[in-house]
């Protein structure tokens, strides 16, 4: 283990930068596709963007993989005086779903965003959505309190543009993004109060320095006041219950390419954030010592599960049914979280991915599906699974591992839920979890009923979906199984980030390698 001499060393190369090109890659990216302003160059850009993240991202991952951290000084100011990226294994996990998303989400956008943004937009689209992809990355990777404010606002305000782009085929849109921007400027709101509170306290910015000066000061009401500030504000990002009311809007009218980053990954980082909190600032002692997960989380967790679930079963418009079901499995991460055991932030970690490219296969079926039908709801799309195939298939296969059937990724995480609750004695909660999985039945089956046992509606292009949105679709059906069977880097990568945060800030200090670098030094 390197001592604390070794950990930093001048940055000479390329490899020694890839924290920050994380961030300056599709940063960078966003006013150059604005200046130079070319539609025809603007989506090859953002493509070669994203997928620069993703190897960079990968890269990080397996760096990283071993339980160590990489520390990233910016402006040759050591924390917790300067600011820091951070690496470990949690957020790498993460930052490898926004890039592989986002990657797979390009080629899908370039034929969606054509027929569902006007031509005229498409510069300020991809703009928006490289800045979106920063903000996302931005708040996984920094290590600085305050900038994870300011890379929330920036994914932020980049999102409430890319919603509104869905006015082109429904007004509605924009009230969709308005009430948005209402509610996510009210959870910024809470989360930057939150964040005074604890600078007030501890006099940093730095969370590993402000994780070690906040012990033994669980009975301080300003720490206790910052943490209840904290979970609110980014429990209304994440959409966890009941703070969820903007979600269903927001994603049924946005362009189907935004809906499908913002559904495979911006809640998940907002659950991160949470937990990143919870268990690296503020410490587990201090989070089980104020029963927040037993008494709070874990209770709005089940109501999740199954109240967003049976509103989804109701539903009469594929995205919207997508929207509260997105509610639910959000359920299944805080639940996982609520237990406050390695194996149920393992689970958590687990869902966080597998979620993602589930959610990731179907709302790009319903791109495909908006792309011949020009609508969601289920009176319009009846018989679509049989005059678009392949479409169809990938549905079902995203429905599948919604679910939770073996053989898919879904299976994996909810099994390594109901081992946690098995491990803890907790029987009934592991029936809890198969119960509400029924209602998944319910609702998937629903859809496949409408796709394939009802009667066409004669009005619609009866024609598959073309490659470039069939390509990136059954990239993502292909992972749910894939991972379903295969279950080794994910598994490996979720119970390495799931010790580190159990570890409280130990697992940020204890493991620090000569794979920590700095950005300038002497």
């Amino acid at each position: 283990m390197a001592s604390a001499s070794e950990v930093y060393h001048t940055a000479l190369t390329l490899t020694d930068h890839l924290p920050i090109l994380q961030i300056l890659i599709p940063f960078c990216t966003a006013p150059l596709i604005v200046i130079l302003g070319s539609k025809s160059l603007a989506w090859p850009m953002a493509f070669m963007s994203s997928l620069l993240s993703l190897i960079i991202a990968t890269t990080l991952l397996i760096s990283v993989s071993d339980g160590s951290y990489i520390s990233y000084k910016l402006g040759g100011w050591a924390p917790p005086v300067g600011i820091e990226y951070r690496v470990d294994a949690a957020n790498a996990f993460v930052l490898f779903l926004i890039a592989a998303t986002a990657t797979v989400v390009m080629p899908f956008a370039l034929k969606s965003v054509t027929h569902e943004v006007p031509k005229r937009n498409h510069t300020l689209f991809y703009a928006c959505l490289m800045l979106c992809i920063t903000g996302l990355m931005g708040v996984v990777i920094t290590g600085d309190a305050f900038n994870v404010f300011v890379f929330l606002e920036i994914s932020s305000l980049s999102t409430y543009v890319l919603v509104s782009q869905g006015s082109y085929r429904d007004k509605r849109a924009l009230t969709a993004a308005f009430n948005y921007l209402i509610m996510g400027t009210i959870g910024a709101t809470f989360f930057v109060i939150g964040i005074g509170f604890l600078y007030m306290t501890t006099g940093t910015l730095n969370m590993a320095d402000m994780a070690d000066r906040l012990q033994g000061q669980g009975d301080n009401r300003t720490v206790q006041a910052a943490f209840a500030f904290i979970i609110v504000g980014m429990g209304l990002k994440a959409a966890m219950y009941p703070l969820h009311l903007w979600l269903p809007a927001a994603y049924k009218y946005a362009p189907s390419a935004v809906t499908t980053l913002l559904a495979a990954t911006a809640t998940k980082v907002a659950v991160y954030v949470i937990i990143r909190f919870m268990f690296t600032v503020f410490q587990p002692d201090f989070v089980f010592d104020t029963h927040i997960l037993i008494l709070i989380i874990g209770p709005l967790a089940i109501f999740a599960m199954f109240g967003a679930s049976l509103i989804a079963v109701f539903q009469t418009n594929f995205k919207r049914m997508l929207a509260y079901s997105s509610i639910a499995q959000i359920g299944y991460m805080m639940l996982g979280v609520a237990m406050f055991s390695t194996t149920g932030l393992t689970a958590t970690m687990v869902h966080m991915f597998n979620h993602g490219i589930t959610k990731a296969a179907l709302f790009m079926g319903v791109g495909a599906l908006m792309l011949r039908v020009g609508t969601t709801l289920y009176d319009r799309i009846a018989g679509m699974g049989r005059a678009m195939p392949l479409t169809g298939a990938a549905i079902v296969i995203g429905g599948l591992s919604l679910i939770g059937v073996p053989g898919t990724a879904g299976f994996i995480s909810k099994w390594v839920l109901v081992q946690a609750a098995f491990e803890q004695d907790l029987w009934w909660l592991a029936m809890i979890v198969v119960a509400s999985s029924l209602l998944a039945v319910v609702y998937v089956w629903r859809l496949v009923e409408v796709l394939y046992l009802q009667k066409p509606h004669p009005d619609v292009i009866h024609e598959e979906a073309p490659m470039l949105i069939i390509a990136p679709m059954w990239i993502a059906a292909a992972a749910c199984l894939y991972f379903g069977l295969d279950t080794r880097f994910i598994l490996d990568a979720a119970a390495t980030a799931a010790d580190g945060l159990m570890a409280g800030s130990a697992g940020m200090a204890d493991n620090a390698t000569a794979a920590s670098i700095a950005a300038s030094d002497h």
